[in-house]
Parts: C-alpha cells; sequence; structure tokens
C-alpha cells in the first residue's frame, strides 16, 4: 500500500517558468504533501526544469490540456485533488495580439473546467483542504501614470488579449466564490525574473542575446516601467497565500523594483561584460530600438502592502541582486538555456521522463 498523504494539491503549468518554482518548493518542503503536476507541455512548458525532484516519492506528472473538460474530471477523480494551484496560462502577450482566441480556451475556458471539477469533485466544501487557488497578473489592471500603484482594490482595465483574457479568468473564480461558495484565493503578481524563464521574455532573451554578440530588442524608446519579482519569492509568496490566506480574498505580490526597460537593461549590460570579462560598454552597444508593441502599457507597479501586513510575506531580494543571481545561472546552466533556443527540450519528456 502507498503512502497516505496530508494532501493532493494539482499545480496546473508545473513545467513552466513559475509554476517549476513552485512544484519544487512544495516538492521539497512539504513530504507529505502529494503534488500532482499537471502541464501540456507547449512551447513553455519543460520537464528539463525539474530534473532534481522528478523521481521523488511525493511528485506526479501528468501530462494534458486543461481545456479537455473530461480529462480533468478523470484527473480530480483518479488522484483524489483536494486543492488547487492554478497556474497553466498563456502569457506572452505578442502570442496574444497574434492568436487571441488561443488565449480564450487556455485562460479562459480551461479555468471554468477546472473551476467546475473542483465543484464536481469536493462536493459542499466542507473539508478545510479545498482551496482553489489562482494565479493571476497586476495586467489585468491596465496602466499607471507616474505615480500610484495598484492595489486589490484598483478597477480592471486590461488592454492586451492576454490582460483580457486573465481579468476574463478572474472574474470566472470570484463569481464562483460569490455564486458557489466554491473557497477561492487569487493572487496578481508584477513582472517575475529568475532561472528557467523562457528565454522570449525580456531578461533572458537579453541574457542569451548579449552572449552571443546578438541585437538587444527594445520597445519604443525603452521607458516603460515595470515592478519586478524575484520568482523565488513569488513562490514563497504563494506558499504564504495557500496556507494563511482567507477564502475569497486577493492578494498583490509585487517585488517593491521598479525600473525603466531601459535601465534595466543597461544595467544587465554592466552585469553581463563584467561576468563575460568584456570592456564596459560592448554589451550595450547591442541595444537596438524597435517599434513599439500594440497596447504596450506604460507602467505597473503593485502594492503588496496588504500581503505583507496580513500574512507576514515581504520579498528577500532587491532587484541588483537578483538579476546578479539570474545571470550567474543562465552562464552556468549554458545547455539547459542551448536546447531551449534550439527546440531540444521538446524531446524531453518522450526521452527522459519516466512515469510512474
Amino acid at each position: 500500500m502507498g503512502k497516505l498523504f496530508d494532501r493532493t494539491i494539482l499545480i496546473t503549468g508545473g513545467a513552466g517558468f513559475i509554476g517549476s518554482h513552485v512544484v519544487r518548493l512544495f516538492v521539497k518542503k512539504y513530504p507529505d504533501y502529494r503534488i500532482i503536476n499537471l502541464d501540456k507541455l507547449t512551447y513553455a512548458g519543460n520537464l528539463a526544469n525539474l530534473t532534481d525532484i522528478s523521481h521523488e516519492a511525493n511528485y506526479t506528472f501528468v501530462k494534458g490540456d486543461i481545456i479537455d473538460s473530461e480529462f480533468i474530471n478523470k484527473v480530480f477523480l483518479d488522484y483524489k485533488i483536494d486543492s488547487v494551484i492554478h497556474l497553466a496560462a498563456e502569457s506572452h502577450v505578442d502570442r496574444s495580439i497574434t492568436n487571441p482566441l488561443e488565449f480564450v480556451m487556455t485562460n479562459v475556458v480551461g479555468t471554468v473546467n477546472l473551476l467546475n471539477a473542483a465543484r464536481k469533485a469536493w462536493g459542499d466544501f466542507k473539508s478545510d483542504k479545498n482551496l482553489f487557488y489562482h494565479i493571476s497578473t497586476d495586467e489585468v489592471y491596465g496602466t499607471l501614470g507616474e505615480t500610484g500603484l495598484f492595489t486589490e482594490e484598483t478597477p480592471y482595465d486590461p488592454h492586451s488579449p492576454y490582460s483580457a483574457s486573465k481579468a476574463s479568468s478572474d472574474h470566472f473564480v470570484r463569481a464562483y466564490f460569490d455564486t458557489y461558495k466554491l473557497p477561492v484565493v487569487i493572487s496578481n503578481c508584477s513582472n517575475n525574473y529568475g532561472s528557467f524563464h523562457f528565454p522570449e521574455k525580456l531578461i533572458p532573451l537579453s541574457i542569451n542575446n548579449i552572449k552571443n554578440m546578438k541585437s538587444i530588442p527594445i520597445y519604443g524608446k525603452g521607458e516603460n516601467i515595470r515592478d519586478w519579482l524575484f520568482v523565488e519569492d513569488h513562490a514563497s509568496a504563494i506558499d504564504v497565500i495557500f496556507h494563511k490566506a482567507k477564502t475569497g480574498e486577493t492578494y498583490n505580490i509585487g517585488g517593491n523594483n521598479e525600473w525603466k526597460n531601459i535601465d534595466l537593461i543597461n544595467l544587465l549590460c554592466t552585469i553581463m561584460d563584467k561576468k563575460l570579462n568584456r570592456p564596459q560598454g560592448t554589451s550595450a552597444s547591442l541595444i537596438t530600438y524597435v517599434k513599439d508593441r500594440a497596447g504596450h502599457d506604460m507602467r505597473y507597479a503593485i502594492d503588496s502592502s496588504k500581503l505583507q501586513r496580513e500574512l507576514g510575506w515581504s520579498p528577500s531580494l532587491k532587484f541588483e541582486q537578483g538579476l546578479e543571481k539570474t545571470v550567474d545561472w543562465y552562464l552556468a546552466n549554458e545547455e539547459w538555456l542551448k536546447n531551449v533556443t534550439s527546440g531540444e527540450y521538446l524531446k524531453f519528456y518522450e526521452q527522459q521522463y519516466v512515469a510512474r
């Protein structure tokens, strides 16, 4: 007879950037929890992100698509899921502009399928283990002027198909709490950075391009401002919210690190020149300004004081520290980066993963 676990948690999108950090944290920190990692393994899902915990006794990987409602219901039944941490999402703004329907299907329909499966599996929600934790983004709030911060009370004002799809999924989660009393919690995070980030996003793309002496594309004049959150800090916040939050609540998670894109890239160039023993200014010479993205929000900034005040979480790293740590990881993991940029990682599931 197998080990009895205190909880069985379904983590969706657990082979992705943020998801893999959450899976790793929960698997290592909570040996009495069974972690079911559900991922479709699209271009951004990579099981090589989790080789260090793939054979742990409390970890199981399941390949599948959240838009398949019959499959999702079976997962809940087969594994007796008692709680969900929902990270699976299409998240790249440029891709959403090209193919918005894909974002509607995964981010909206997929979320509703999971909500329905939870309702069906959990009955009258009397178990204190039942929780549907939905991970969202600060982009649902739209854009800020030169001052001010997004709070949990900020009205939604999405400007891209991506943020519109995430806003819609947030509304469905809240509706299921109000209508069906499904125990839910939501968090909205700022821009994440760190290890295992797919190199279509600004920081890993720039690191890879600098390493290979390729141009660094910067939208517009590089004046867009983002609040940057170290991914391991985000995972720790998710841990705290999952265990301590009151159902029905929303929490913003931010790094308190506002940077203009161009200032961020200049800092990254300085770090890369130092790490690669190149003359200062070598990397900065690669900066190339490109036509601005449609619907590009000017500034995001998160007020995470509610999370800090009520649940006691705070970010552990300043951006300069986290960025240098991130650069060190990418330079030390050239094989991972090479496999991701070449597409070799797509073969990992078939070649390396042994299902249990």
